[in-house]
């Protein structure tokens, strides 16, 4: 899944149709990946029906919440620091309540009341069911914790309340937990084995939101390719009249989606290299309002560090899944990629594997991180983390500065290029542009031309940095 750095807090215009009489106020912020931002979604609408109001002041709140991520120890270490500002709060408002959520909870637990005084509960990503009870626990002084991993929760059910929202693009979860045990990660024991949600409910969802004036939904899972949901026997005829089988596949899944409207763009996230199949390139293929941009991680480019990490293919196998990609969606699809610089034991020449596999490649971006050993994991268990952290550093910057020399090439190759953008609001710099993504997802920023968010345009691109598109509106 790949990593959201910023912060999110909640909007006060971001929940709709609050209780007038409600006179409780919660401030929540999210870390890490897409899937917490989503999270952060559900949980609102939980809190929603309590009465509560969000607010982006945290002075003004009753309830703050924080939705932590355990992937890398910087980013427990950002959370415990953030813990430590709002110890003041509570000095000024011994009333307030605050609560850990997420990754960060399920892997604590009852330490995080212990380690941080300050925390009233700990709940972890599958028990946001029973944030009423716990709050009522928190509210008669008792600290309340609930880090239970369900095998069947996906809330399903619930109307996620739209956060920050742009109105325009929006995050769809269609599955939860993960089943591969990567050796140096935490999800599938922070959240659980993988579970799918029905795809009627999804197909649902993507409907409401395009009813909504969405034009862009996203379909989330930690790993989508593993997407695989089953109909109950008694509703196996509904699948059939729809000419499926009583099995969904991702590849099917997407087609559904795909189909509710042609202006309603899908995009998904993340992708496994040993899962991605054909019927998903093609399939992609298939619709032009399916974006042509996979998240691919592939972590090392040499094969024995990614046997090491349990990754369960090649730098041969992936290399020939970007061929295939390429084959299928033409050299314009986008790619990005995760990477781990200093796995345990990885050597010198290791290194220039990955070096030389992004090379080979050309990612249009990645996320780059050197190895942080996370307790519980595989290779904290088994392997040495022994690679010195100047030198993983030093193999990090060098991965960076490829990248970014990579990125430029990717972006330039669009210049003289019309392309097809989904406006999705002001530019982060001047009112005066407007900003939108590519199907390749990439940035691009052109003069507004009095056009709003949620139009599409075709923009002539005339120049760009290593991660923006800049160009104009032109007829066609």
């Amino acid at each position: 899944m790949k990593p959201i750095e910023d912060i999110e807090i909640l909007n006060d215009h971001s929940i709709e149709s609050q209780p007038k009489h409600s006179s409780r106020k919660v401030y929540i912020e999210s870390y890490g990946c897409q899937m917490n931002f989503s999270d952060s979604e559900i949980v609102a609408s939980i809190l929603k029906k309590q009465g509560y109001e969000p607010t982006t002041v945290p002075e003004a709140a009753d309830l703050v919440l924080l939705n932590t991520c355990s992937i890398r120890d910087k980013a427990e270490q950002t959370v415990r620091q953030r813990l430590g500002q709002i110890n003041g709060l509570k000095h000024q408002n011994p009333g307030l309540l605050v609560g850990v959520l997420g990754c960060m909870a399920e892997r604590l637990k009852e330490r995080l009341l212990e380690e941080e005084k300050i925390v009233d509960l700990v709940v972890g990503p599958d028990a946001y069911r029973t944030l009423p009870d716990l709050l009522q626990q928190a509210d008669d002084g008792v600290k309340a914790v609930n880090t239970f991993l369900s095998r069947d929760e996906t809330y399903g059910d619930l109307e996620p309340v739209r956060l920050n929202s742009n109105g325009v693009t929006a995050f769809i979860s269609i599955m939860r937990g993960c089943d591969n045990m990567c050796s140096f990660c935490v999800v599938p024991f922070t959240r659980g084995r993988e579970r799918s949600r029905d795809p009627h409910s999804i197909v649902n969802e993507a409907k409401d939101l395009f009813a909504k004036g969405y034009r862009e939904v996203t379909l989330l899972g930690q790993n989508v390719d593993s997407y695989k949901w089953s109909e109950a026997e008694n509703n196996k005829a509904r699948l059939e009249k729809a000419g499926l089988s009583d099995t969904v596949g991702f590849a099917q899944l997407l087609d559904m989606v795909a189909r509710i409207d042609p202006r309603l763009r899908v995009r998904f996230s993340t992708s496994h290299p040993k899962d991605i199949t054909d019927d998903v390139l093609h399939t992609m293929a298939a619709h032009p309002n399916v974006c042509k941009y996979i998240h691919l991680p592939v972590q090392s480019g040499n094969s024995r560090v990614l046997d090491l990490m349990n990754r369960g293919y090649s730098r041969e196998w992936y290399l020939e899944k970007i061929k295939r990609i390429r084959e299928i969606l033409g050299e314009d699809c986008g790619l990005s990629s995760d990477m781990i610089t200093g796995f345990c034991s990885e050597t010198e020449d290791e290194h220039q594997e990955t070096l030389s596999l992004m090379e080979s490649v050309v990612f249009d971006f990645a996320y780059m991180f050197h190895y942080s050993e996370r307790p519980g994991t595989l290779a904290a268990k088994k392997l040495v983390d022994d690679v010195p952290a100047e030198t993983k550093n030093r193999r990090l910057q060098e991965i960076i500065q490829a990248q970014g020399r990579h990125s430029l090439r990717r972006y330039q190759r669009e210049i003289g290029t019309v392309q097809e953008v989904l406006i999705e609001g002001p530019s982060r710099r001047s009112h005066e542009k407007l900003q939108g993504r590519t199907s390749s997802n990439k940035v691009v920023v052109f003069p507004a031309e009095n056009k709003i968010k949620g139009q599409y345009v075709h923009v002539l691109i005339e120049d760009c940095t290593s991660a923006t598109l800049l160009g104009r509106i032109i007829d066609r």
